[in-house]
This record gives C-alpha cells, structure tokens and sequence, in this order.
C-alpha cells in the first residue's frame, strides 16, 4: 500500500511538471507496477487492494454529492436541462450504437453506453480551475451539463445493476429492479426532506467525530445499497447529497478532500493493476475509433449548449473540450462490468479510451482559446456555417 501511494506520487509530480491531469497517471503507475507489466511488482493480486479501490470509489461518489445541490437544478431552468438532455442523447445514443457495432453483447453496449457518454466531473473541475476559466460565461452551462450528467447516472447505474446482476428471467429482472428504485426513492426523499434531522445527528463541533460520522454512514449506506440492487457508489452519493445541505456541510467538504484524494489515487491505481498492456493492441482500433467518435459528438454537444445560451464560436470550443475527458465514471463501469463477468475486451478497451482522453482532454481545452480565436479555426468555420444557415450575423443578436 504504502509502494502504491509513493508511486502514484512520483508519477503525479512528473506529469504535474508538463501539465498533466492525475487520473491517467494514477492508472499508469498501476500498470507498470502490476502483475502484467516486467519489472518491479509492488502488488501481485489486484484483490488484494480491492476493499481500499471500493473506499475510494466510496469517497469520490460522496464528495460530488457533497457538491450537488438540488438548487442548480431551480438556478439553470431550462435551458440548463436543454443543454444537458442534448449533451446526453448525441454521446449516450452514439456511445449505444458503437457497442452494438463493436458486437460484443447487449449488456456491454449498455455499459459502453455509459462509458462514451458521461464526462468525468473531477477532471472537468480541474481543467476549468487550471485555465482560469470559472468566471467565463460558458462555465454555466458546462457545469449544468456536469449536474444533469450526475442526475442521469444515478438513474443509469440503478437500472444498469439488474441487467449486469443476471436476473434469470425478465420478472426477476424486473423484480430486482423495482428494489433498486424503491430503495433509491428512498434515498431521494430522505436527502429532500430529512436534511433538517440528519443535520442534527452528525453536528458536532469536533472534527474527529465529525470525520467518522461522516465517513461511517457514507460507507455504511454504500454497503446497505449493494443489499438492494443499487450500486455502492450511488449510495454513497446520496449520502452526501443529504449531508451537502447541512449546516455541517462546508466543513465535511473541506474534511473529506484528503481522504478522497488518498482512496481516490488508491482506486485508480487499483484499476491500473488489472489491466494487461499485453490486450491493448487487441482493443486498439476500436479505442481509436471510440475517441474520435466521442470528439465528433462533443464537437456537436458543444455547438448545440453554444446555440441554447446564444454563444459565439469561442464559448462553443471551450464547451466541447472541457467536456471531452472521460474518467471515474467510465472505470466504475468498468469495474462493474468486470464483476459482471461481461466481455474480456471492455477492461482493457474502458482504460485505453479513459487514458487517451484523460490525456486528450486538458490538453485541447487549453488549446481551445487559440483555435476558437482564428477566424478561420474549425471550431468557429462550423459554428459560422450554422449560424449563416439561420440567418445570424456574428454582429446580430440571438432571436
């Protein structure tokens, strides 16, 4: 444990130097240090760091509830929801067709579904951070994107759980579904209207209490989760939807960073460890084919939430490639896949896409200004194409 931590580290250093975000990183160190990869072994089974990968997905499910809030929902309207559903059904729909296409089965389209569609928040943030873009106006509908990408993984993972859990037959299925719903209601109407008591029930001026409280009923709803049919993650992120909204909440936010970057590496590397560099030739093309694939789309995503907010060509690239990484998420479908025992391929094809774009990502959102700034960048010829289409000058307002 303590060789992953120092490696992971190491790796983050080198790459925060030339600008690099930590996920892919964390993941590398994984491979390289893993059972598959010659050389130094730090960790011979992957099982053996699963219960510290499952706290780390734990906590970064509970800190981006921590940071959701039902208000954005009221503040964005429907423009927020437009941009979202938008965003959602190009990636989603196309993310649907590729595995289909692929032919690997009808479960492992459904989580490739989910893998290709929904962006990864932590890296999201951080590109949005290190441009120094959080007071731009585009970051609005970005991070509304973000909240409706949350709201709808909820309800994916809950109704994806049945069909990865093997249901024997449609009624069973549907059984097993109705329990992760009702249980997830449960979760729902417990953080709309049981805030003001559970409020109470972990306030405490002591840190110290206040970190296992916190930390003890995240874990624990998690675990109770699984019971139901819901994933752990999910029940996690209720947790911290209700404790979010409580007078405690900026203090847990700020007391629970540590620990989720710790678990946080600890989960990605863990991801790392089972992955054999010896398959990715295998999934080679179809990952290239997948990342150009999800740049097309964003591409498209991001000329759309440009047009519902009445933005230029330089807003449209910001969106597009902030919006582009794929991380955490993607790597809790791979996991749930991998206990699934879906596809050989979707481990391998699920890291090799979330590194390219983790990589991908940052890097052309920092470019984007550049491109979006040239008159004749490809961003902004397809954004004035659209507009020359509807009758819109760059001088005339939006209708």
């Amino acid at each position: 444990m303590g060789g992953a931590f120092l490696a992971a580290a190491v790796l983050a250093r080198v790459g925060a130097r030339i600008g690099l975000p930590t996920i892919p990183l964390f993941i590398l160190a994984g491979i390289l240090l893993g059972p598959h990869t010659p050389g130094i072994v730090i960790v011979s089974d992957p099982h053996d760091m699963e219960m510290l990968s499952a706290l780390g997905l734990v906590l970064l499910l509970f800190y981006l509830g921590l940071e959701f809030h039902m208000d954005d929902l009221k503040a964005g309207g429907r423009r927020m929801a437009l941009a979202g559903g938008m965003y959602l059904a190009l990636n989603i729909g196309a993310g649907l067709g590729f595995g289909f296409a692929l032919g690997w089965g009808t479960s492992e389209a459904l989580v490739l579904a989910g893998v290709l569609g929904i962006s990864s928040s932590a890296i999201v943030t951080k590109v949005l951070v290190d441009t120094g873009r959080l007071g731009n106006p585009e970051t609005r509908p970005i991070l509304g994107i973000i909240v409706v990408e949350d709201i709808f993984l909820a309800l994916y993972l809950a109704a994806l759980q049945p069909v990865l859990s093997g249901a024997s037959s449609l009624g069973a299925a549907v059984l097993d579904g109705g329990k992760a719903f009702a249980f997830l209601l449960l979760l729902a109407l417990a953080a709309r209207f049981g805030t003001r008591v559970v409020g109470r029930l972990v306030a405490t001026k002591d840190d110290e209490l206040l970190v296992i409280s916190f930390l003890g009923a995240a874990v624990f709803v998690a675990g109770v989760s699984e019971w139901f049919g819901v994933a752990d993650a999910i029940g996690a992120f209720m947790v911290g939807l209700m404790l979010g909204s409580t007078a405690s909440g900026t203090r847990i936010r700020t007391l629970v960073h540590p620990l989720r970057d710790a678990f946080g590496a600890i989960f990605f590397f863990a991801f790392g460890l089972s992955i054999d560099p010896g398959d990715l030739p295998t999934v080679l093309w179809p990952v290239l084919a997948a990342v150009s694939l999800t740049l097309v789309m964003n591409v498209l995503a991001g000329l759309g939430a440009a047009q519902v907010y009445g933005f230029g060509a330089g807003p449209a690239a910001n969106i597009s490639t902030t919006l582009l990484a794929r991380g955490e998420f993607a790597l809790i479908l791979a996991t749930m896949a991998a206990a699934a025992g879906l596809d050989d391929r979707l481990s391998p094809f699920i890291a090799g896409y979330v590194l390219v774009l983790a990589v991908l990502g940052p890097l052309t959102a920092s470019a984007s200004g550049g491109w979006a700034g040239a008159p004749t960048g490809w961003v902004g010829s397809v954004h004035g194409r659209v507009r020359a289409r509807r009758g819109w000058s760059r001088s005339s307002p939006r209708p």
